[in-house]
């Protein structure tokens, strides 16, 4: 559980307002006009405060919720109607922004071939080069900020689509996620990992300690994962979307291990980063051929959500990779609030 975000816009005010108060809306269309405004005012969704923020919370009361909130709203009839307006215009603007996807045929290796090579053509600013050479200790944390919001709740939005697979693909997401939540070891999840990293640098490790901080583009970088495991007609972007992060880690978390270790920090804050150089290396090789090419073997028409969910990773990491760098390299911070100081 974690307290509710400070609003960012009409939107998300009139909505955070709402939850707290704990008086549900009685009509379908309650928030029309003021969604319709901000659909309005903000033309880059990736990139809006108010409705990245606002889909967050709708999204979190499906998680943990928040501690002022009534769980009688996660499936309130309004809410969803809100949700589904956001999600549709984050749908749109994801689809323009990736253009055409690939459509391999329905092999399993040919599937894993294809996601490979979109994995290794991926651009733009890499962070975890930046932090193992020259990132200052000020900018990791911010860097651990950033993933905080994702890394906090590790492998969660993933495991919405196992009871949604058969067969090979299902066994290689158990499989994946097993691993993901420490083999049911206490202690081991990836998750409590990362909490003892943020803890190892002095920073607050419980979910949503720096919700306030964390800009729209990240939480974008969050939300879609959402979008994909809540939703069965995504099934398909939910696998996609793990099989090309598995395939995109092993080697960026060697570099992040290695700028920490530059910094002075020992395996107590490097652990998180150490466990998936090895675990994603596996894991990469089961998620391509047995997760994705499985699941499109068995059903060839899913192939464009599988390709699109794993595009959606290049794109939107890559957005959140050349923000902070942007910030960086001009002196700046790249969290939002930054009169806070990270403690």
């Amino acid at each position: 559980m974690q307290d509710l975000p400070t609003a960012r816009g009409p939107l998300s005010e009139i909505l955070i307002k709402m939850l707290a108060s704990n008086e549900l809306p009685p009509e379908l269309n309650y928030f029309e006009d003021i969604v319709q405004e901000a659909l309005r005012i903000d033309t880059d969704i990736f990139y809006s405060e108010d409705l990245q923020l606002a889909l967050f919370v709708l999204y979190e009361l499906h998680y943990s919720g928040f501690d002022q909130v009534t769980d009688d709203w996660e499936w309130h009839p309004p809410l969803l109607a809100l949700r589904n307006r956001i999600e549709k215009r984050f749908e749109t603007r994801l689809r323009d922004a990736l253009g055409k996807l690939p459509q391999p045929s329905a092999n399993a290796q040919t599937v894993a071939d294809a996601l490979f090579a979109m994995s290794q053509d991926a651009t733009g600013p890499s962070v975890s080069s930046y932090v193992a050479r020259n990132a200052s200790l000020e900018q990791v944390r911010e860097f651990l900020v950033h993933k905080s919001i994702y890394q906090l709740k590790e492998a969660d939005p993933h495991t919405w689509a196992i009871p949604r697979l058969s067969g090979r693909a299902k066994s290689a997401l158990v499989e994946i996620q097993t691993d993901e939540y420490g083999g049911g070891i206490p202690g081991r999840t990836h998750a409590e990992l990362f909490a003892r990293t943020m803890q190892g640098v002095d920073l607050e490790s419980d979910f949503g300690a720096y919700i306030d901080m964390i800009p729209a583009i990240t939480l974008a970088s969050v939300n879609v994962i959402s979008l994909f495991g809540l939703h069965r007609r995504h099934r398909g972007a939910a696998c996609g979307h793990l099989a090309i992060y598995e395939m995109t880690s092993s080697i960026p978390n060697a570099k992040y291990a290695r700028g920490f270790r530059r910094l002075g920090f020992d395996t107590g804050v490097t652990a998180y980063f150490d466990e998936h150089v090895e675990a994603d290396a596996v894991h990469e090789q089961i998620a391509g051929r047995d997760l994705a090419g499985g699941l499109i073997e068995a059903d060839p028409t899913l192939v464009d959500s599988v390709f699109f969910g794993a595009a959606t990773v290049v794109l939107l990491d890559g957005l959140v990779g050349q923000w902070q760098m942007d910030a960086w390299r001009s002196g700046h911070s790249s969290l939002l609030a930054v009169s806070r100081a990270l403690t």
